[in-house]
């Protein structure tokens, strides 16, 4: 049964990502453009620029643009609510990600000759450890529309001290890590408060990362383009 079930999965997601971006009719039903949610919400979308882990704009990000499910684009919108009457914003960093930018992911995993951003991301951490220690997967909740990676930006519109940057690939990015006192602890705990809130759950490997639940999506894995138009052909 597990078998026919990743079959169905990939019909699916080389559908979607066959008919994306070239004017046909939506090949996400369900999903949503985030800013035309709630325009109040901060974008880095990283991987749509050079400033990440791989060094280079990652396979299927068009446009920095943030699509969700519209579930949980709308559960996001009134978590900005909350935090906003605290004086806080939120600030996406990513949001759906297609398969093939995970395909990229692993590909990059695996080249070890390919060092040159470990000083940022992974200093502590082995490159040929970061698969095995589940830093980087083979498939990822994000290409399902409903995982979003956040952080909280402050009254001066920059992001808060978390312990650590995004995509940070050590034990210190774990959302409970004891080392992570202080101010950071406090944001990590109101960022989380305010989005479990709204039915999302976090993943405890990083501070940054949580799923709104139930799912709309729970077992297709895209692979449309991150693109307005993916949405709205």
């Amino acid at each position: 049964m597990r078998t026919a079930l990743v079959v169905v999965t990939a019909v699916v997601a080389v559908v979607a990502g066959g008919t994306g971006g070239r004017g046909s009719p939506p090949p996400a039903p369900g999903f949503a453009v985030l800013a035309e949610v709630d325009p109040t919400i901060g974008q880095d979308m990283r991987y749509a620029t050079a400033r990440n882990f791989t060094g280079a704009v990652v396979d299927g990000y068009e446009e920095p643009v943030c699509l969700l499910a519209r579930p949980a684009a709308r559960a996001l919108r009134r978590a900005q609510r909350e935090v906003l009457r605290r004086g806080y914003s939120l600030l996406v960093y990513d949001c759906y990600r297609p398969q093939r930018a995970v395909d990229r992911f692993v590909h990059w995993a695996g080249d070890p000759a390919d060092q040159g951003t470990k000083a940022e991301y992974y200093p502590r951490v082995d490159k040929d450890r970061l698969i095995p220690e589940g830093y980087i997967a083979e498939k990822s909740g994000h290409s399902r529309g409903s995982t979003v990676d956040l952080t909280l930006t402050g009254p001066s519109g920059e992001p808060v001290d978390m312990g650590t940057p995004f995509d940070h690939f050590d034990p210190l990015a774990h959302t409970d890590n004891p080392l992570v006192t202080g101010p950071a602890r406090e944001n990590r705990d109101l960022l989380g408060r305010a989005l479990a809130a709204q039915g999302f759950v976090n993943l405890p490997e990083e501070w940054w990362h949580f799923t709104y639940k139930p799912e709309v999506f729970p077992d297709t894995y895209f692979d449309f383009p991150v693109s307005v138009a993916a949405v709205h052909p």
